[in-house]
């Protein structure tokens, strides 16, 4: 099989490439840019499941970032394991009819347990004080010793949440450097976060984003220009493109006006109780999964949906099959938002009554996505939480805002609009027209197998 690298570089559309990216201007003048339809939920997890085994979120099971565990009755979001896609992944396949096949997952999702050879992904150290370190995990285990010797400790603050940037998309680009020099492996995926921050807090506002863009553009110059170099034969790709949005929209505070949530007071703070509930919303950018416990309100939460304003699509279990994310782990009712609007968590409605993970960067306990963790209340009040961790005091970082109008880009949804739609960018003429998520896969295995 031919070596081959698959560049993941989260929200790029042909709308972001232009002065600001000079290299990607270039290389696509002589390359082949192809746009790909969007998969709903166009989300992470889901499309690079479908990317990684050709088929659609209610085949692989993975039906958006996060969803509603049935029988543990909680919401889970960003789980790890490769279990949990349930399809044969294009490297299963490919070690079958090639066993010197290699391959190496820097970064993607559901990186931990798979068959591939190399693995590199985020994985916090949680201490028994209550404390989160800075981490990650590999596949050999002693990888990740190597790779933060040689590169310094995963930058996992700013990999995610207000201090995110260029860092740690730039340890991932050297870390699978650093793998390739090594093991020289036969397909490697590379993920690149670093537009999915600015995007997300500013929208496609050139005036705010041109840095990011000149960022990114030079860390893809650097990979393009070293794997180009060992004979690889270089895919760049984009999961989604994110769109401007102006509209927060507050499914679950919309469901418990209507007296279809359970909440829980604790310590004069309030927690959704999704067990209890008879129906409530799992938010996933602008895509939300709507739960329901008590079959006797399918009717009542149906009608309530369809009249929310922000609400483009209610697919029920005849749309989910449609739409092909008709499986179990999926909500009563998938719901998407218009193009200006994105689906929040929040289900409280007063701030005085805010869960306490409301303003800290909680991507686990939180029933949903929240954007919001991107913003930071105050730089002063931050740095007054580190001295404390600095002098060995227990602390809780909260300095996340509860303002969702912050929020200023998103994805999720079914975007018509081409100039944002994600991009494929090949050296090789892929003569397929009207590329879907699903052809992506079939874009790989050619460049492996033919």
């Amino acid at each position: 099989m031919h070596k081959t690298v698959v560049v993941n570089i989260v929200g790029l559309s042909s709308s972001l490439i232009g002065a600001y990216t000079p290299f990607l201007k270039q290389y696509t003048s002589v390359a082949h840019l192809n746009r790909i339809q969007p998969l709903l939920p166009a989300v992470t997890t889901s499309v690079q499941s479908t990317y990684l085994t050709g088929k659609s979120p209610g085949e692989h099971g993975i039906v958006g970032n996060g969803w509603y565990d049935r029988s543990d009755c909680e919401v889970k979001f960003w789980k790890q394991s490769n279990k949990l896609v349930q399809a044969e992944k294009i490297w299963e396949r490919a070690k079958r009819e090639d066993p010197s096949f290699t391959c190496a997952n820097l970064f993607w999702w559901y990186n931990m347990y798979s068959a591939v050879d190399y693995s590199v992904t985020p994985r916090p150290n949680y201490l028994a004080d209550g404390r989160k370190m800075p981490d990650c995990y590999s596949q050999p285990a002693g990888l990740r010793d190597e790779l933060q010797q040689k590169l310094g400790q995963f930058p996992l603050f700013k990999f995610w949440g207000p201090a995110t940037g260029i860092t740690s998309t730039q340890w991932i680009a050297d870390a699978s450097v650093y793998t390739d020099k090594k093991y020289d492996p036969t397909l490697t995926l590379v993920y690149l976060p670093h537009l999915d921050y600015c995007l997300q807090k500013w929208g496609q506002d050139i005036s705010k984003i041109g840095k990011e863009l000149s960022e990114i553009d030079s860390v893809v110059e650097q990979l393009v220009n070293y794997y180009s170099a060992t004979g690889a034969r270089v895919i760049l790709l984009s999961e989604y493109g994110i769109t401007n949005v102006d509209r927060p929209v507050h499914l679950n505070r919309i469901l418990r006006k209507h007296g279809l949530l359970a909440i829980r007071e604790e310590r004069g703070l309030e927690l959704l109780d999704a067990g209890a509930s008879k129906a409530f919303a799992v938010a996933d950018h602008q895509v939300a999964h709507v739960y329901i416990n008590d079959p006797s309100v399918t009717d009542q939460v149906r009608s309530i949906l369809e009249g929310v304003e922000g609400v483009e699509l209610v697919l029920d279990n005849e749309g989910k099959q449609e739409h092909e994310v008709n499986h179990e782990r999926a909500g009563e009712f998938v719901v998407m938002a218009d193009e200006r609007s994105w689906f929040t968590y929040y289900f409280w409605f007063d701030d005085a009554n805010a869960p306490d993970y409301a303003r800290v960067v909680d991507i686990h306990k939180k029933p949903g996505y929240d954007p919001v963790e991107l913003f930071m209340t105050s730089k002063a009040r931050a740095a007054y939480k580190l001295l404390r961790k600095k002098a060995g005091l227990r602390y809780v970082m909260d300095v996340i805002p509860l303002d969702a109008t912050l929020v200023k880009g998103s994805h999720g949804r079914l975007v018509s609009e081409p100039s944002s739609q994600p991009i494929v960018i090949t050296k090789e003429a892929i003569t397929k027209e009207g590329l879907t998520a699903f052809d992506i896969y079939d874009v790989i295995w050619q460049h492996l197998a033919y």
